[in-house]
């Protein structure tokens, strides 16, 4: 008998299937296999909160599926992503496909590379409960802000509004935030820069930035008459170059992405929305470029640094490689 895989999506599972060989079929659950019911609360406030799960029609017909082929294979091993979404995942297909603990098993990697997977194979755990807890606590609030909070915005503003469990923060800090710029008065500030070209030399720019040797204070002189005197005895001065510094720069490397800064980044660079950033990155992820994109570590993997010093020393030269990785 062989052993079953299951994973999210599709796309990972055709990758980790090139990795483990015939003794392993890996299939794919489409996503959440259970979820709280559309068409009511389905959370018992009265008692502990506890959550009432169905399995969605959609998922109907990959969960009978998979009920067949756990049924045939001699372990099942679920490698969803090793986050509270991931182990929640696992933790409802073992619910949903009635499986067993004695014939269960639950591995997760960082990335999708031969040696992580190999690596996770000989590595089974239990399934984390306190993170299946978290994603439990974050479904259920969803649930109890939305189906609470929406129909008062109806009543009192529009319908089709709705309010969420983050949204609705981050739209209180957008209006807090709104409030004090409503509340900023300007104030009126000079500064004096002049544009000089010695002979022979390349122009550049020097900013006023004391006098008398008085610094002046930021954001700057405060009255038109103080500054047009100082600019009138300005006009009148010679002009000198008193000394010139020069000095070399160390500039570190950033730090690997955080889920985070790849977005700001993408953002910034590419003008991509952050649904876009990681709809790209769960594709890089899942086709085994790029580590796990939802994460807040700098971690890299030995295969990815080894790639990049090889790149490094071929295209660029030995004298951009340090003799020993930073990491």
């Amino acid at each position: 008998m062989h052993n079953l895989i299951i994973v999210e999506s599709p796309t990972k599972a055709k990758t980790i299937q090139k990795f483990v060989g015939r003794n392993y079929q890996v299939e794919s659950s489409y996503g959440h296999v259970r979820d709280l019911p559309k068409g009511k609360l389905g959370v018992d406030v009265a008692h502990d909160f506890e959550p009432t799960y169905v399995i969605p029609r959609k998922a109907q017909k990959h969960v009978s599926r998979l009920r067949k082929l756990a049924k045939e294979a001699a372990h099942v091993i679920l490698a969803t992503d090793e986050d509270r979404e991931g182990e929640a995942i696992a933790w409802h297909l073992v619910h949903a496909l009635q499986l067993s603990q004695k014939n269960v098993a639950r591995i997760a990697f960082h990335e999708i590379t031969k040696s992580a997977i190999t690596a996770a194979l000989r590595a089974p755990r239990d399934i984390n409960l306190n993170l299946v807890y978290a994603q439990q606590a974050r479904r259920i609030l969803d649930r109890l802000v939305g189906y609470k909070l929406s129909p008062f915005l109806w009543k009192k503003i529009t319908r089709g509004l709705s309010a969420g469990r983050v949204q609705s923060v981050a739209l209180r800090l957008i209006a807090e935030r709104e409030a004090e710029i409503q509340q900023f008065r300007s104030q009126e500030y000079w500064t004096i820069a002049a544009l000089l070209k010695p002979e022979g030399k390349d122009q550049f720019t020097a900013t006023l930035t004391a006098c008398d040797e008085t610094p002046i204070p930021k954001p700057g002189i405060l009255q038109e008459v103080e500054a047009q005197r100082i600019l009138g005895d300005l006009t009148a001065c010679k002009w000198e170059v008193a000394a010139v510094t020069t000095k070399a720069t160390k500039r570190n490397p950033l730090p690997p992405f955080i889920t985070s800064t790849l977005q700001q980044e993408a953002a910034r660079r590419l003008n991509f929305s952050a649904k876009k950033t990681m709809y790209l990155a769960q594709t890089l992820y899942e086709n085994g470029y790029i580590t796990y994109m939802r994460t807040d570590s700098v971690h890299l993997a030995k295969e990815a640094i080894q790639a990049a010093r090889q790149w490094i020393g071929t295209h660029l030269g030995k004298k951009y490689l340090p003799a020993t990785p930073r990491v």
